[in-house]
């Protein structure tokens, strides 16, 4: 049986358009403010988080 992905991918956002449009809908941003904040504060979802908000 395997698990569906480690916490360090959980705790991450790739560069995978699923996950910037998700991440996006989640914030309530566009995905071009997803992609700006992952390039200035790294691939960590909670400092993207914080540098949108």
């Amino acid at each position: 049986m395997s698990t569906r992905g480690s916490k360090v991918e959980r705790n991450s956002v790739s560069n995978q358009p699923h996950e910037i449009k998700y991440e996006a809908r989640k914030e309530g941003t566009s995905q071009q403010a997803i992609k700006d904040a992952k390039k200035s504060a790294g691939n960590q979802r909670s400092a993207i988080e914080k540098k949108v908000k």
